[in-house]
């Protein structure tokens, strides 16, 4: 589906077999009947997207920001949180973090404390409550969210069941029926999760929200072992300061990233080189994932 600058949308058929667009691209494309066909794709800024052993999954093109979507409950998982930054650090895109269901209680508090080492590490996390028994009570937070994606084209990421939808409906109202107009032009019947939808969030198109399926795993078998602590910024900050300069990190004595990480049960403090302390459960997901990643290389 394109849309044309006038607001126009038709179907459009890439040239060749295989198709390399993505939500969000740029095209040129010539009308042919009353459809088109996609004649070049212009040079991305940035794509993001999740690749594991089987296959690579773009999610969309042109982005300025990632909104990932988590819930006090379910309970989110860190890792996978984790493999998103990662994969929208490689792509230079910033990430916001939303928690959702504030009014739960304990649930919410305990969430919104495994959240601190983000928030530490300069990543923005904000409250959500998108359900309630009065409108005050259902809006709490949706004004500051607001003012967050006003100008910007914002990819929605999240796991199934923390209120992806819900939200994409309160600020797109007639995304429902978009929706559907999708599903009938495209003869894909009822519309789910399964795919990625643009929704225009005001009348002068300047704010876009990119709805998209919800995922159990996010591979990142696109980034190498190595490269993995610079994509991580709580590690970021101490490299350059080991005393080899191929370290892992993991097990090389002199190791200025192992030195930062902090116990279990310690505080969140700055360490006398001035860096913030590293997690432990952090630093756990980074040995998880350079393990990974090393052991896919091998064979």
């Amino acid at each position: 589906m394109v849309e044309s600058p006038d607001g126009e949308r038709r179907i459009c058929h890439p040239r060749g077999k295989k198709s390399q667009v993505v939500v969000g691209d740029r095209v040129q494309w010539q009308v042919t009947g009353d459809e088109g066909s996609i004649e070049r794709v212009e040079t991305r800024r940035n794509l993001f997207y999740r690749q594991d052993e089987m296959r690579t999954k773009s999610f969309a093109a042109n982005l300025d920001q990632v909104l990932v979507l988590v819930a006090a409950d379910p309970e989110f998982s860190e890792r996978q949180l984790a493999r998103s930054l990662i994969a929208a650090e490689a792509e230079g895109i910033p990430v916001l973090i939303v928690l959702n269901k504030s009014d739960l209680q304990p649930a919410f508090d305990n969430a919104w404390a495994r959240l601190e080492s983000y928030r530490r590490m300069g990543v923005d996390v904000l409250p959500l409550r998108l359900q309630g028994e009065t409108a005050a009570a259902t809006e709490q937070g949706l004004d500051a969210l607001q003012q967050r994606l006003t100008g910007k084209t914002t990819l929605v990421l999240g796991p199934s069941g923390v209120g992806k939808s819900t939200l994409v409906n309160r600020l797109v109202p007639h995304a429902r029926a978009l929706t559907g107009e999708i599903s009938r032009a495209l003869n894909s019947g009822k519309h789910t999760t399964t795919s990625t939808t643009w929704y225009w969030v005001d009348g002068q198109r300047s704010t876009a929200l990119i709805d998209s399926p919800g995922f159990q795993e996010f591979g990142l078998n696109h980034i190498e072992p190595m490269q993995l602590a610079h994509l991580m910024p709580d590690l970021r900050a101490t490299l350059g300061h080991c005393r080899f300069y191929n370290c892992t990190h993991l097990h090389e004595p002199g190791c200025a990233v192992r030195a930062h990480v902090q116990g279990e049960d310690a505080a969140a403090v700055a360490s006398d080189a001035g860096h913030l302390a590293i997690s432990a459960n952090r630093y756990r997901i980074y040995g998880e994932l350079f393990a990974e990643l090393s052991a896919r290389r091998a064979y």
